[in-house]
């Protein structure tokens, strides 16, 4: 089936706003920066720019991902927060819901990835060229229909590091047209969301957690 960008119409949730930044809930299905195409400009950075012109990109969130997503509003927010990112000073955890009983209840895994090329945008596990990548994960419940949900919370963070991570356990999530197949395929969206984001502020140094209220 011929995939079609239909991002949803809802105007964007702001969880916060001041001088320097600005966190937002993103849906599932809405682009964090514009695609190739004009039929894929509406994004969520164009979106915000329509009340907030001078918003500058720190980080982006897979179109099928949801949740918490900060952005600069001047040129010093977006090299601050560009080197937490960076340097692995910002704390991000994920909810997820997977295919089967995910055991043991917490774990790490240590898997070197790098784009698939000739299945691109996919990527992969290579333990010659890929680079580092590893995610921990904490069940947090069993679900009677056979599936679990976890948190994952990312050390590194790789393109599609934790959908590959997950699939490489053996445990896809739930909805992902990549790399998930058959009945694990089949749900109304990719069951991963942005949870909490930890980071310091811009201006100060001052710690601050945001959360999106999962939607699955």
């Amino acid at each position: 089936m011929m995939y079609r960008y239909d991002p949803p119409s809802d105007p964007p949730k702001i969880l916060h706003a001041d001088h320097e930044i600005l966190v937002v809930d993103k849906p599932s299905g809405l682009l964090s920066v514009p695609g190739k195409g004009p039929e894929k400009a509406d994004c969520l950075i164009a979106r915000l720019r329509q009340s907030y012109p001078e918003v500058l990109l720190v980080h982006r969130l897979d179109c099928d991902t949801s949740g918490v997503m900060v952005f600069a509003l001047t040129p010093h927010a977006q090299r601050h927060l560009g080197l937490q990112f960076e340097h692995r000073q910002t704390k991000k955890t994920y909810l997820a819901r997977l295919w089967g009983h995910l055991e043991p209840k917490t774990g790490r895994v240590d898997l070197p990835l790098i784009v698939d090329w000739p299945n691109r945008p996919r990527q992969h596990v290579n333990h010659e060229t890929g680079k580092p990548a590893q995610t921990d994960w904490k069940v947090l419940q069993h679900d009677p229909d056979g599936t679990t949900r976890v948190r994952l919370m990312p050390v590194t963070g790789r393109s599609h590091q934790l959908r590959v991570h997950c699939q490489a356990l053996g445990h896809p999530i739930l909805g992902d047209p990549l790399y998930a197949e058959g009945a694990a395929q089949d749900f109304p969206r990719l069951m991963l969301h942005a949870h909490t984001l930890r980071l310091r502020h811009p201006d100060g140094g001052e710690p601050l957690a945001f959360t999106a209220d999962t939607p699955f």
